[in-house]
Formats: structure tokens, C-alpha cells, sequence
């Protein structure tokens, strides 16, 4: 029998939040051939974590990774057969996604080079405190989440994701509509599609969705698949092993990334069709198998598509699956264009103004009655985007184009809505002008402040 099987039983003291907070949902599979030590290990951090396991020998820790994802493993180095090392090694070839902490009795600098070879993120020497473990998977927890959101973060700094942050505004009954089914279905998880033209707010309407939801403290990752190549696309939504069985490693994909979360597919028309094979057996079964290798990871991940395209029209042409859309369509959401919902413009036009201003560090630029009578006789062929250009190329230049600035033989088809929005136009200028105090505000109109108050709520403002 090992000597240095047994540590000292020291109880372990504090609580979860002493380890930090995310270890309460940290799963850990603790893999040790000798009973009283997978007994003392489980004692101390089944209380502490989420789900805990234990495996006897390397055979069992096998069958557990295959059957669930577990976030840490405990890992004795000294086993009968096969070492710890020996079967991390071989683990990481065919899919190891948990940080493995290796406990060992020997302290010398060739079995530190090892573990770190193997892919070990951590060691524990025997004898050791119960504090130590909690410590070792709780920094192990930590780390985890920081390389995840660091990922996360770099993949929206470096595509165009921070385009489609904001609110879904407009009062217009096509977006009051939206908006109510946006609630109704953010408890649910079923995969909604949206569609609609170019720079209708697709993705805005998607960020919705998602801080409606159960799950707005996740990651919400959104990928452009015309964005990326064909050739990449699998690699970036899967994940990998490398095929150099020297270097063992991997490369998580972004479905990974967003477990727990959501995940936007834009432009879901443009992916190769061996990927959309992929996809629906990724949805169908939420698992997924990173190309290279033979272990599956569970996942628990919300769907949401957009697509400009017509996809009836993609099916028929054999470009698209058609299982595939029958399993992303269960909710068509269509945007409406900007032409569809003139009322919003004046809203959507102050909001912008007051962003870029802001970011640009200059004076905003006066909407007056004129220009926002000339903005509502335009078509918008590029719709919000197109309009959200048109105010931040208009802040760059300090004017606003000469084609919006004179309302003459401009025929507004409402006049209702023209006086609608002269009016919000008038009190959020006033609003500007006062830097925001509305009692101010309210004096220079000789309105009472409860009147500006309804009005700016009613206009979210």
C-alpha cells in the first residue's frame, strides 16, 4: 500500500463565498484507487459544489468523462496499471475538457515538468489540508471563467458584435408587437428565428430575447456566419483537438463557450452544408464533438437564427437542409423595415445622436422639425443601419447631410405622426438643452414636470 495515500484530517472551515462563489457550481470527478481517500476528497467538497464523483481506477474515470462534462478533476498520480499522467496524456488526445489537478507525493522538478506536459493545470503534495483542495478547484473554477470571458470579449471586439448592442426602441405597433412576444417566449428555450431585411435590428431584437430570459447573466454569443470562412466555420463553432498528438492540445469552439447561454447564428443561410449536418445533430441531441475527437460534451444552449435570405427559396435549391429549417422555423419573428415604422424615427435618431456625441466627445447636431420631416419621407433601403450611419457620418462631418436638412416638398403621410414627432422632438431638445433636468425642462415649456415625466416614460427616454 502507498504510504502517502492518507493526508492529514484537518476539517475544512468557512463557507462557499470563503472559495468564491462559483465553486458552488464547479463539478468535479475525483479519480484515487484508494477508498479512504476518494471518501475524505468527496466529504470535503460535496458540500461546497454542485456534483461530485468518484472513479477507483482509470477505467471508471473513463466511463465518467464519456458520460458527463465534469469541470475539474482530481487526479492521483500513483495507480496501479497506468499513472495519473499516463492516462491524462491519453485523455487529452481523444477530447479532455475538465482542468485536471494532479495529487502526488513527490515534489522534484521532473514530475512538475511532466504534470505540465500532460496538460495538468494544478498539483496538490501530500500531506495536504482540505483548505488546499478547496483552493486548487476553486482557482481552477476561476481561471476557467476569466479564459472564457476573455474569449468571449475578443470574439465580439473582432468581428462587428458591438454594432447590435443596445434597446429595441420604437413605440410603433410593430415593434410594441414584438416586443410582446419577445416576453412571452424568453421563459421557454426553443429556437426562435429572425428574419427580415438588412439592418431591420435582428440581432438587437435577439439581445432582447436573451436579457428577457433565464439565462441573462450567461453569455450571449453571437457569430456572423457569413463573417467567417467555409473552411474555418466548423473549427470556430466546434472546437478542435490538434491532429499533433505531441502537443495534445485543443481548441474550444464557441457552442462551448456559450453553454449556459445563448447562442445567434446571423446569416444562418450562408453555412457550408456539412456544417448544417453538424448543427442539427447539434441541436437535436444538445451535445457536440469537436472535430478530432471521439468524446461528446452535453450541452445547455438556447438557439436563436437570423437570416435575410429567403430560406423556403434556399431549400428548394438545395442550399440549405431541409430538416434544418424545419428545426430552426418553430418561431419566425419578421422585423419590420424602417419604412414600416416612420413613427420610431425621431426616437431612433435622438438616441443615436446622443450615443455618438457622447463617444465622440462633440456637440450634438439640432433635429430639427425640417429634418425630421425630410428623415420620414425617406425610404431607408438600409433601414436602422442605414439611419444610424447616416447620424454618425453626420457627427464626423458636423452637419447633417444637405438632402435632410430642408423639409420643402416634402409630402409626410401622417400628419398625425408629423405632430407626434415634432413634439417628442421639441421636449427631448428642450430635455438636451437642460442636460437632462426635467424640472428645468418643464419650466421652459410651461408644462408641469408630471407632464414630462409621462411623456419621456411613454417614450423611454
Amino acid at each position: 500500500m502507498n504510504t502517502h495515500k492518507a493526508p492529514a484530517r484537518v476539517p475544512a472551515t468557512g463557507t462557499t463565498n470563503d472559495f468564491g462563489a462559483d465553486l458552488s457550481l464547479a463539478s468535479v470527478l475525483v479519480v484515487d484507487d484508494e477508498p479512504g481517500m476518494r471518501n475524505f476528497l468527496v466529504k470535503i467538497l460535496a458540500p461546497r459544489c454542485k456534483r461530485v464523483e468518484q472513479a477507483a481506477n482509470v477505467e471508471e474515470a473513463s466511463a465518467a468523462l464519456d458520460a458527463a462534462h465534469f469541470d475539474v478533476v482530481i487526479l492521483d498520480n500513483v495507480m496501479p496499471g497506468k499513472s495519473g499522467l499516463e492516462w491524462l496524456r491519453e485523455q487529452r488526445k481523444v477530447g479532455f475538457y475538465a482542468d485536471a489537478i494532479l495529487v502526488t507525493a513527490f515534489a522534484d522538478l521532473e514530475t512538475a515538468i511532466e504534470a505540465l506536459r500532460a496538460g495538468a493545470a494544478d498539483f496538490v503534495l501530500k500531506p495536504f489540508r482540505s483548505n488546499q483542495i478547496l483552493n486548487a478547484v476553486a482557482r481552477s473554477i476561476d481561471r476557467q471563467h476569466l479564459q472564457r470571458e476573455n474569449y468571449l470579449l475578443k470574439h465580439e471586439l473582432s468581428s462587428e458584435a458591438m454594432e447590435g448592442r443596445g434597446r429595441l426602441l420604437g413605440s410603433s405597433k410593430g415593434i410594441s408587437d414584438i416586443r410582446e412576444i419577445l416576453a412571452r417566449v424568453a421563459p421557454q428555450s426553443i429556437p426562435v428565428l429572425f428574419t427580415g431585411d438588412t439592418g431591420t435590428g435582428k440581432e438587437i431584437a435577439a439581445r432582447t430575447l436573451h436579457a428577457l430570459s433565464d439565462r441573462a447573466d450567461k453569455p450571449f454569443v453571437p457569430v456572423n456566419c457569413a463573417a467567417v470562412s467555409p473552411e474555418a466555420i466548423a473549427n470556430e463553432l466546434f472546437g478542435y483537438i490538434h491532429a499533433d498528438q505531441q502537443s495534445a492540445g485543443r481548441q474550444d469552439g464557441l457552442l462551448f463557450h456559450a453553454r449556459g447561454g445563448t447562442l445567434f447564428l446571423d446569416e444562418v443561410a450562408e453555412l457550408p452544408l456539412p456544417v448544417q449536418a453538424t448543427l442539427l445533430r447539434v441541436i437535436e441531441e444538445l451535445r457536440i464533438r469537436p472535430i478530432g475527437s471521439s468524446r461528446e460534451v452535453p450541452l445547455n444552449l438556447r438557439f436563436i437564427f437570423a437570416t435575410n435570405a429567403n430560406l423556403e427559396a434556399a431549400v428548394e435549391a438545395g442550399t440549405f437542409r431541409k430538416d434544418l429549417y424545419h428545426r430552426i422555423n418553430v418561431l419566425n419573428i419578421k422585423m419590420p423595415r424602417l419604412v414600416e415604422r416612420k413613427g420610431d424615427i425621431l426616437e431612433l435618431s435622438a438616441m443615436f445622436m446622443r450615443k455618438f456625441s457622447v463617444e465622440m466627445g462633440v456637440a450634438p447636431l439640432p433635429l430639427s422639425e425640417g429634418v425630421l420631416l425630410k428623415l420620414a419621407c425617406y425610404d431607408w433601403p438600409g433601414n436602422v443601419r442605414e439611419l444610424r450611419n447616416l447620424i454618425e457620418r453626420s457627427l464626423i462631418l458636423g452637419e447633417i447631410p444637405p438632402e435632410f436638412c430642408d423639409a420643402e416638398h416634402c409630402e409626410f403621410p401622417a400628419a398625425a405622426d408629423s405632430l407626434q414627432a415634432v413634439e417628442r422632438l421639441h421636449i427631448l431638445t428642450v430635455l438636451d438643452a437642460c442636460d437632462g433636468n426635467r424640472a428645468e425642462a418643464a419650466r421652459r415649456l410651461g408644462v408641469s414636470r408630471k407632464t414630462i415625466d409621462r411623456k419621456c416614460a411613454m417614450w423611454d427616454a
